[in-house]
């Protein structure tokens, strides 16, 4: 018995170390017209379990959201909590700290597709914007769509499927 528990264990911690942790969200939310409209978005923020703390910007209507470790959050969280505060997001940056994550153009890792990226080695704290419809303006999404016709999952527009690229 010790000679199948130790593999699978081995292999249970593999999975763990391999995997990706978002430890920051900055979301430049549309919309916005005093700071009523910004303390709306904030309480809907705060009622994320995994949130550790919400700052804000008021000149640049950004909100910079800390994570507790060991979360499984995905950026579809924050942007549900923002369009149910009555508002949109203009972007999201993801801060997603790596363990030697090998990327490459048009690669799936969980959920998450890199697109318009060169092959590297992800390893510890990375910044990547979320490229997707809901998650840039849609002045952008309508320019990004013709950039990136190549990558089918990106006309589709899945919910499940996060389309980031690193900055």
């Amino acid at each position: 018995m010790k000679k199948i528990i130790f593999p699978i264990a081995f292999l249970i911690v593999g999975l763990i170390t391999n995997a990706q942790q978002i430890t920051k969200v900055e979301i430049m939310a549309t919309g916005l017209t005093c700071s009523m409209c910004s303390n709306a978005i904030n309480k809907q923020l705060k009622t994320i379990v995994d949130v550790e703390k919400v700052e804000i910007d008021l000149n640049k209507n950004l909100f910079v959201v800390t994570l507790k470790t060991n979360n499984k959050l995905t950026p579809k969280t924050f942007r549900d909590k923002v369009e149910k505060a009555g508002f949109f997001i203009g972007s999201m940056v993801l801060s997603v700290n790596f363990a030697n994550q090998n990327i490459e153009d048009n690669k799936r890792i969980d959920n998450y597709i890199f697109i318009d990226t060169k092959t590297q080695t992800l390893n510890g704290l990375t910044k990547v914007k979320v490229l997707d419809k809901g998650y840039v303006t849609a002045k952008e999404y309508k320019k990004l769509a013709k950039t990136f016709v190549k990558y089918q999952t990106y006309a589709k527009g899945d919910e499940g499927i996060f389309h980031l690229k690193t900055i």
